[in-house]
């Protein structure tokens, strides 16, 4: 048997990847709802990179902020 190898692309577990989006909202503590680039929204859990606020900028993977991503200059 052969374990599929993880890449920079995707998830080992999920086959998901991360995704840049920006806090557009919030919905409750440690929740906010974030805007993807395609203007798709979706609910994101804030717990692992502490308080964001509207305009952060995170890397988002199966609905958690894994890290707060800086914008490029």
């Amino acid at each position: 048997m052969t374990v599929p190898a993880c890449d920079e692309q995707h998830c080992i577990t999920c086959s998901d990847e991360g995704v840049p989006m920006k806090v557009v909202g919030r919905v409750a503590d440690d929740l906010v709802l974030c805007a993807a680039e395609d203007d798709s929204q979706s609910s994101v859990m804030t717990e692992l990179v502490g308080p964001v606020e509207r305009g952060d900028l995170l890397l988002v993977h199966a609905g958690v902020a894994l890290v707060r991503l800086e914008e490029a200059a």
